[in-house]
This record gives structure tokens, sequence and C-alpha cells, in this order.
């Protein structure tokens, strides 16, 4: 997630500087043909293609606005791991009694579930939009590196590990462990059955959380407003510069030298500007898409599992606790 204010010029040229370069080229040669070559017949009334403007925008508008919804709605659930995950470790370390290694387990796995999540929403699906290149190369150094098999090593024991690691799911195997777990405990009585009950209510609500996240990791923004609103936004871009020839065309006609070329310039930069304003509209949108692929606008779900482990292991009174995530480069991964 991109945590600065402002944002800055390089990440707004690495993303649209191959839009721009074209829309340079695509509009200047429009201009020529018109002014040089006397090409009048491929001039167009500005007023039919400003309604195709307000129509594509009224379109991308409900576009970005829905697919913020999607983000937010994100960002949301991973809000409420957090809340639920310092839940669950306050249940059990008030509830389970006796050993301190079974409150340390059903803890660690815990962590384990949040971060094998991560791994998971993570994945890439056939749907997934592929950054450009040089933005590619920009975000490289705060890409996901551990594996599954690394988290699991990291908070559960060597035999759970080897069996979860040829599991389809391992994040809904790691909850039902816990149940099982707690199965246990209260067959010794470490926790009664009330007090079974209240943590099955928790793991309900984890299991919430995560088809909430699956729903949304699954499911790709609905074709049909995510693909024409991008073709529409095209159409309008490529029409502008001929909607703009009969807007300039008396003003340059009449100047000469540098008054002249001035004059086509700033017409050209004006249509690259709004043809710009457009697109970069629409590239919004479709980075808001999906909220979990681990691109730079996305939900910074590895700090909020740094911050759920940090939070957890404090609980524990573990004197020897990570490192809080601080954003590198204004992205906070």
């Amino acid at each position: 997630m991109y945590v600065k204010r402002n944002m800055g010029l390089i990440p707004i040229i690495l993303g649209t500087w191959k839009n721009l370069v074209f829309f340079v080229l695509w509009t200047s040669l429009v201009f020529f043909l018109y002014n040089y070559l006397n090409w009048t017949f491929i001039s167009l009334a500005f007023e039919p293609l400003s309604v195709i403007g307000i129509a594509v925008s009224f379109y991308l508008g409900f576009k970005n606005s829905q697919s913020y919804d999607r983000f937010w709605e994100a960002r949301k659930i991973w809000g409420a791991i957090v809340n639920y995950s310092r839940t669950w470790t306050s249940e059990v370390l008030a509830n389970v009694a006796g050993s301190r290694e079974d409150q340390k387990v059903l803890i660690y796995r815990h962590l384990a579930w949040i971060n094998v999540l991560r791994i998971q929403l993570r994945l890439p699906n056939t749907f997934s939009m592929k950054p450009n290149r040089s933005l590619k190369r920009s975000i490289e150094a705060y890409e996901e590196k551990k594996t599954l098999e690394d988290i699991l090593e990291l908070f559960v024991s060597g035999d759970e590990s080897e069996s979860l690691e040829s599991r389809k799911n391992i994040a809904t195997h790691l909850l039902k462990n816990q149940g099982l777990h707690l199965d246990a405990l209260r067959d010794k009585g470490a926790i009664t059955e009330f007090d079974k009950l209240r943590f099955f209510h928790i793991l309900e609500e984890m299991f919430n959380q995560q088809g909430a996240c699956e729903r949304i990791k699954n499911t790709p923004f609905p074709r049909q407003y995510s693909f024409f609103g991008t073709v529409f936004a095209w159409i309008f871009v490529l029409l502008l510069p001929f909607g703009l020839l009969n807007a300039f065309s008396d003003e340059v006609m009449v100047l000469s030298g540098s008054a002249r070329v001035w004059m086509e310039f700033a017409a050209v930069c004006l249509s690259v500007l709004v043809s710009w304003i457009f697109i970069t509209i629409d590239k919004v949108g479709s980075n808001s898409e999906d909220p979990f692929e681990g691109r730079f606008t996305d939900v910074p779900m590895t700090a909020i599992c740094r911050t759920i482990e940090i939070d957890l292991k404090d609980m524990l009174d573990e004197e020897s606790l990570p490192e809080k995530i601080a954003p590198k480069k204004n992205i906070l991964y």
C-alpha cells in the first residue's frame, strides 16, 4: 500500500509512460494531417464528443466506486482479523489452565494461520492483472519471499508441518487443528465445555473472515464493467484529437512562425492531458479490483500480520519481539 500523501513523479511515470508516449504520437499525427496536409475531412464536431466524454465519465466513476468498495472491504476484513487475533490470545491465556506449552501452541498456530492465509491470497489467479515491467521492477524488493513451508516451520511443530504441506487449503486445516486441540484440552480437563464453546465461536469468525477474503480473491470484478470501461475510455481518447481540431483551427490558421508552433503545441498538450486523465482514472479503478495481489496499491497484509505477531508474542510475555514493518520508499507491503 502506497502510504505517502502525495504520490511521487516516479510511480506515476512508471505506471503511465507508455500511454503518454502513445498520446503524444497519436495527437501529433492527427494535428499534422489536419494543419499541414489539409486533411480537413478528419475533423469532428466537439459537441457529440463531449457527450461521449460525459457518458464515459459516469461509467468510469461507477467502476472506480465499486473497485474501491472491494479494496475497502478487504481492509475491513483484515482489521477484523486483527481484533479476533487479540481476542483469541486473551481467551487462551485466561481459560487454558495448566500447561504453558498448550497456550503457546494455540497462539503460534494462529500466527501460522494468518501468515499462511496471507500467502495463499497472494497466489496469482488466471485473471490477475499483471503490472508493466517498469513498475514490476520497482516493487520486486517488497514481494512475498517466504513460502508456505517456511511459515509452517516457524510457527508449528515438525510433525504438524509435514502433515499440512500436502493439503490444498492449509489455512483451513490450521483452523481445523485448533478445534481438534480444543477437544483434547476439554477431554483432559484443561478447559470446560463452556470455554470450548467460546473458543469455537472465535474459530467460526476466523472461518468467516477467511471465507470473505477467498470470496474477493476468487471472484473477479465483473468483466462487463471492467472491460467495457477500458474500451469506452480508449474510444473517447482516440477520438478526442479529432474533436479538438476545429476548436483550435481558427487560432492556428491566423498565426505564423513561432506563435503558430506554440499554439499547435498547446493544442497537442491539452489533448494529451485530457487523454491521460481519462486513462489514468480507468487504471486506478483496475488496480483496486483485486486487493490481494501484492501490488503497491493493495492491502498491506505483511505489515498487518507482523503487527498481530508483535501483539500476540507480547501478550505471551516473550522478550524477543520482531520489529514492526516500516514503509520502504513509501510502500507498506
